[in-house]
């Protein structure tokens, strides 16, 4: 049975893997001319995606070039005396089994993992897919496939294609993002800087690349802003417009924008889809529920429906009538929770009020001062991807070769 998978940083590899070990035969087609390394920002794996990386014989690499930046030093806009925490408490709380690293990094190690067993495409991308399977392509000839999955993210083309335009299934949230890479002027070792104001913030921690950090930025607009996601001139822009005069510090990290070597900039949108299948096609991952760029676990939420999808299509034995469903059915808590979650962490990453700027500050302050013990119970108690993401289940697929 052959599958086309459409995208290649996350989702597509994992799901990819998985589709190879239970007997499917994989292609998967990537716009961008090689794997991506356009910079990224740091992800959270947690408790059931380390599982699954676990699982496929690559946690040793993560947890190997996993970010370790353990200090964080915050600055209220307006206010020169910082607050300090102790990030490995915060991390501590966050799931009984977390690891941090660099996107780029991590979408490496899945497709390291999947290269020698799968059809890769690149610099391709599908132009149309039809309801018996057949699939046009940019550049390479027409091919048929039994089914076509969309890992190709919040702006898929394979959801374009097959269920129409994002606005009507894209809830925005409130705020903005940018990701910069940018030389470590600072010489940080394991320690993120944040400056955080009403409606803004922004923060800068170091690169596992010798020299590099990245800088990101998260502001909230009271509309809906106008620019092409491609656009990249414009959202530079809209950065500017939002932080200049934020800090002496923070203007210095908008001098880079001109410079940088590699830019991502998005809002943070929800998808809701009534299903996230149609026919032979199905997505996975952001391309499908979405819970919010930077702030609702999508990496962790992309790698379990990855896994959940190529089980349920294992069980099914390629039938994905019966597949598809089952794959919605087992996903959909795990979506809403960290549609909670995404809504919860916009709210505290970038305050609308004075208040909390100040709340966040004293919550830091509080974690920082309470003892190790007290605090990692301070923090189950409050932070809400802790019980989100620790309370999530995924059955355990074992490979089969009767697909």
């Amino acid at each position: 049975m052959r599958i086309l998978v459409s995208g290649a940083s996350i989702a597509g590899p994992v799901l990819a893997y998985w589709l190879t070990r239970h007997g499917f035969t994989v292609t998967v087609v990537e716009r961008a001319a090689t794997p991506r390394k356009t910079g990224g920002h740091s992800v959270d794996l947690f408790r059931p995606a380390v599982e699954i990386s676990e699982k496929m014989g690559v946690l040793p690499l993560i947890e190997e070039l996993a970010t370790d930046a353990d200090q964080m030093t915050l600055y209220r806009e307006g206010v020169k005396r910082p607050v300090r925490v102790d990030l490995s408490k915060v991390f501590g709380a966050t799931s009984d089994r977390h690891v941090e690293i660099m996107r780029d990094d991590l979408s490496q190690i899945y497709y390291d993992a999947t290269r020698d067993d799968v059809e890769y495409v690149f610099g391709d991308s599908i132009t149309e897919i039809s309801p018996e399977g057949e699939v046009r392509f940019e550049n390479a000839a027409p091919r048929r496939f039994d089914l076509v999955v969309g890992a190709d993210g919040l702006h898929s083309n394979v959801r374009r294609l097959v269920f129409g335009d994002e606005s009507r299934a894209g809830k925005f949230i409130g705020p903005y993002f940018g990701v910069v890479t940018l030389p470590n002027f600072y010489g940080l070792e394991r320690e993120l800087r944040i400056h955080s104001g009403i409606g803004r913030t922004a923060g800068m921690y170091p690169a596992r690349q010798a020299g590099e950090a990245r800088a990101l930025f998260l502001f909230r607009s009271e509309h809906r802003l106008q620019y092409h996601y491609r656009d990249a001139p414009r959202q530079k822009e809209l950065l500017r417009a939002a932080f200049t005069g934020m800090d002496a510090e923070v203007d210095r990290w908008l001098e880079e924008l001109d410079r940088t070597p590699a830019f991502y900039f998005d809002s943070i949108t929800q998808l809701h889809l009534d299903s996230w299948s149609r026919g032979r096609v199905t997505l996975v991952g952001d391309a499908g529920y979405c819970p919010g760029p930077a702030v609702g676990g999508s990496t962790s939420l992309a790698v379990i429906g990855a896994y959940v999808l190529a089980g349920e299509l294992a069980r099914a034995g390629g039938n994905h009538s019966h597949a598809f469903p089952a794959y919605e059915q087992a996903m959909m808590a795990n979506v809403r929770g960290s549609r909670a979650v995404a809504m919860s962490a916009a709210r505290t990453l970038v305050p609308t009020s004075r208040l909390g700027v100040s709340g966040l500050a004293y919550g830091a302050r509080l974690v920082s001062a309470l003892p190790t013990a007290l605090s990692r119970t301070f923090l189950k108690l409050t932070t809400k991807s802790a019980r989100v993401y620790n309370s999530m289940t995924v059955d355990d697929y074992l490979p089969s070769t009767q697909a």
